[in-house]
């Protein structure tokens, strides 16, 4: 458990402009489009496939917080949901209040910088840059292609195999 750090303005567009900039404000319509947006998420989540059947997912459009919480069957579930949650467009951090039912090793995680490839990434933590799948499977289904990342998104770095 804990808070994660995203780049609020990296990510997937799940919400207009104009909803998630209204999210921002302490207005009577905030409450709703607060709830809209993490209706957003939620589905997005459920969408890739990796939603437990109780996740509940709340966001606060002021703090830009998505809170996260639920029962996932492992840790790389967990890690692939707060993932998925925080690489949203207009969300900065993620409060990762999700249980495991079978606990494992926490990957680590590292954040998109311009010039960034999978095999980039993958000599820095593992010293092989052909070991780059193994980054791109751990962040299915979020990625779709070895070479589709973007700065500011942020990627699971499983333990080395």
């Amino acid at each position: 458990m804990g808070l994660f750090s995203f780049m609020k303005d990296a990510g997937e567009k799940l919400f207009g402009r104009g909803e998630a900039k209204a999210a921002d404000t302490t207005g009577p319509d905030a409450a709703a489009v607060n709830a809209k947006a993490a209706e957003a998420i939620a589905a997005y989540i459920k969408a890739l496939e990796l939603a437990p059947a109780d996740l509940v997912v709340s966001f606060d459009g002021a703090s830009q917080l998505v809170t996260v919480s639920g029962t996932a069957p492992d840790q790389a579930s967990k890690e692939r949901i707060l993932l998925a949650a925080g690489n949203v467009q207009g969300v900065a951090q993620v409060d990762d209040r999700m249980t495991v039912l079978v606990s494992e090793p926490e990957a680590k995680f590292h954040t998109v910088v311009k010039g960034d490839t999978l095999s980039a990434i993958a000599k820095a933590h593992y010293g092989n840059p052909n070991k780059y799948m193994a980054i791109f499977e751990a962040n299915k289904p979020m990625l779709s292609h070895p070479d589709k990342i973007y700065p500011g998104q942020v990627l699971r770095i499983p333990a080395q195999a």
